[in-house]
């Protein structure tokens, strides 16, 4: 059982770990863009890439929203 304590709370911890999400969706995008472009890629594989991206890119905006707090107009 995980608690809220378990999550890092360090700005510089969060975005150095954002910085890597960043990179890895950048990375997995150009490798998409390779597959596709090679015509017979493996469609699988790309479908897999692509859920990866997207999860990915779910983990990126938590962390964004951890990272910026909430302002209340």
């Amino acid at each position: 059982m995980t608690d809220s304590t378990d999550l890092p709370t360090d700005p510089a911890v969060l975005i150095a770990e954002l910085q890597q999400l960043r990179i890895e969706h950048k990375d997995i995008s150009d490798a998409v863009v390779a597959l596709e472009a090679l015509g017979q890629a493996d469609q699988l594989q790309i479908r897999r890439f692509k859920r990866r991206k997207l999860a990915l890119k779910d983990m990126i905006r938590q962390l964004e929203d951890q990272i910026t707090p909430d302002i209340i107009a």
